[in-house]
């Protein structure tokens, strides 16, 4: 069972990569809003069926009050904040650059569950950080020199470098708050809460910005934008997810973050085959070294 939760572990970076893809496309065309609440609404689909195939129950209607707070923060911190900068950096610098900045949230993590919840962190570890910082720094060096990203001036490079950090940041705090609320509790369940927070946050936030129309209606009327949501939403939310968890419970925690830690990697094929992306070799190069750093860190 180790080799295949490896392989599951690689299975999950090629979905992410594959939903990222998806996501950037829809998000040009419907929205960063519109293709978010979308998303989530079509995870919690796929998330009910597979709570109801697993526990004979459709909804975590015995979650504890500690999980339903936990894991509701979780929800509007690392789905509705986090996604609203990861979606506007896929279109400001594109899926395949954004994702290598994503190496940053397994950092993150460690660095917030080190201050809140007491947990060690290895000095070596620090070593595996600075190599990720340096293949990032790389890449976007490699892409100022070219002065425009996906035809915006670098001017709006800069702020999409900014917004896909600031998503690593934000999913990291998500990762800590469903560490403490979901405990032993049901994976699939504590996902269904953190969706269902998530579907409501996006849903004021329409309302709140008198997009309802756009959001809720116009998404539906075009078979492409649900198409592709709908693809990204089985590939990220359910398969990568559920992908992650047999890996984590079928092969060692390091062996499958390093394997779910190459997207970066695994997604400059699909780039240039679907999104006809130009790449280049130094940023080819970032990525590898972000992903090896990552590694690092999950090995030490």
């Amino acid at each position: 069972m180790e080799k295949i939760g490896a392989l599951a572990a690689f299975g999950t970076a090629v979905c992410w990569s594959i939903s990222a893809i998806f996501f950037e496309n829809a998000s040009r065309k419907a929205g960063v809003l519109a293709v978010n609440f979308w998303k989530v609404s079509f995870a919690l689909v796929f998330l009910t069926l597979a709570g109801t195939i697993s526990r004979g129950m459709p909804l975590p209607l015995d979650a504890s009050p500690d999980a339903w707070l936990y894991l509701s923060l979780s929800g509007i911190v690392g789905f509705v904040i986090a996604d609203y900068f990861l979606f506007n950096a896929y279109i400001l610098i594109g899926s395949r650059i954004t994702v290598i900045f994503q190496a940053l949230t397994p950092l993150f993590t460690a660095l917030f569950a080190f201050v809140f919840l007491g947990e060690r962190m290895k000095p070596q570890r620090l070593l595996g950080m600075a190599i990720v910082v340096g293949g990032i720094f790389i890449v976007v060096l490699s892409r100022q020199k070219g002065q425009k990203t996906l035809g915006i001036p670098f001017a709006a490079s800069k702020k999409g470098y900014a917004f896909a950090s600031l998503s690593s940041v934000f999913q990291a705090g998500g990762l800590i708050f469903s560490k403490v609320g979901l405990g032993d509790y049901s994976s699939i369940s504590g996902t269904q809460i953190r969706v269902l927070m998530a579907i409501a946050g996006f849903g004021i936030q329409a309302l709140l910005t008198r997009q309802s129309r756009q959001v809720f209606i116009a998404p539906t009327k075009e078979r492409m934008i649900i198409r592709n949501i709908g693809i990204g939403a089985i590939f990220g939310p359910f398969l990568g997810v559920v992908f992650s968890l047999f890996a984590l419970q079928n092969t060692g925690a390091g062996t499958a973050s390093t394997l779910m830690a190459l997207t970066p990697v695994v997604i400059i094929i699909p780039s240039i085959l679907i999104l006809k992306q130009k790449v280049k070799s130094m940023e080819i190069l970032g990525a590898a070294i972000a992903v090896s750093g990552a590694a690092l860190f999950f090995l030490l």
